[in-house]
């Protein structure tokens, strides 16, 4: 054999041995989760806790590793890094995309399912139609979890809607940009894992948010205020790339879908449970926590009427036809 062959088949010899040794590895498969809120709130501990139960169920077939607090991609980004393929499954407060299909942003329709039995069936209502949105982007939903319920923060008394003109509001969705458009507010788009430090150093002296918002960004730091508007209840929705989940063997699909089931009932029980408990925290730190005063309570309700009437005016026949059946 000439010495050209010998070091060929050598080298074929050392590709095949190496692959042997190399098929334990291949055969866990590592996927990454972006996740756009801080690592110790509750939406982020039960997406750790969904990929420890994946890797537990699948017999660590398939590791799952969450990324919180924007840490891989930002919050706007994650939707179109995981259809691209860019990371595996995600998780986005759905509300922001508002932009590109009104039904991402139904949840935020002021007034419209205030407590956590309503946000469920209102969920219940869009999911066809904001399942088959994202299918088209390549996107499977998994679960989705909700916030407590919103109110405003702010740095003074707020005795009406007047009171909040002028104030350096942060949106972080068309809902909260059109707010504080119709107040003469001062929309500034900042997402949550940027809002400590834009409170700290005055860039933003407002904004409406949950309890949750409130106590990871210790926004009794900067903030003196916290008005219990209970105005909507958004989601968080989890995904997964189409084709990634697709490449999966039937036992481990199963088991995602499973864990994901379990994640979304346990994060709807834990949003419930610790709505009073951030409140609660929040006043211990010193911020001025009560519900608006009739005057500010009847204001916001006109301005829920305006946020409405824009919505079922771009969201149409399919808008008017989810709220329909969440009315039934």
């Amino acid at each position: 054999m000439k010495r050209r062959d010998i070091m060929k088949t050598a080298a074929l010899a050392a590709i095949a041995g190496f692959g042997l040794q190399a098929s334990p590895a291949v055969a866990q498969l590592k996927w990454n989760l972006p996740a756009a809120y801080a690592n110790t709130n509750y939406h982020t501990e039960n997406l750790v806790e969904f990929a420890k139960e994946v890797e537990k169920a699948t017999g660590g077939k398939l590791s799952i590793t969450v990324h919180g607090n924007a840490s891989l991609f930002k919050a706007p980004e994650i939707k179109r890094a995981v259809a691209t393929g860019q990371a595996q499954m995600g998780e986005v407060l759905i509300s922001i995309h508002e932009n590109e299909n009104p039904l991402f942003g139904i949840d935020v329709v002021p007034f419209l399912a205030t407590s956590f039995s309503d946000a469920k069936k209102l969920w219940e209502a869009a999911k066809p139609s904001i399942t088959k949105a994202l299918d088209a982007q390549g996107l499977m939903v998994l679960m989705a979890v909700p916030w407590p319920p919103q109110g405003i923060y702010a740095k003074k008394d707020l005795n009406s809607v007047a009171d909040m003109r002028g104030l350096k509001w942060r949106a972080y969705n068309v809902g909260t940009a059109r707010i504080a458009e119709i107040v003469g507010a001062q929309p500034l788009t900042i997402q949550a894992a940027e809002l400590p430090q834009a409170l700290a150093t005055g860039v933003a002296d407002s904004f409406m948010s949950s309890g949750a918002t409130g106590f990871d960004t210790k926004v009794w730091e900067s903030l003196t205020h916290f008005y219990d508007t209970q105005a909507w209840i958004p989601n968080n929705i989890t995904f997964v790339n189409k084709a990634a989940f697709a490449a999966l063997d039937k036992p481990t699909q199963d088991a995602v879908l499973k864990a994901a089931a379990d994640a979304e009932a346990r994060g709807r029980r834990i949003a419930d449970e610790r709505t009073n408990f951030f409140l609660k925290e929040l006043a211990a730190k010193g911020m001025k926590v009560q519900p608006p005063s009739p005057a500010f309570k009847d204001g916001l309700a006109k301005v829920g009427e305006q946020l409405t009437a824009d919505w079922l005016k771009k969201a149409g026949a399919d808008g008017a036809a989810v709220i329909s059946a969440f009315k039934k």
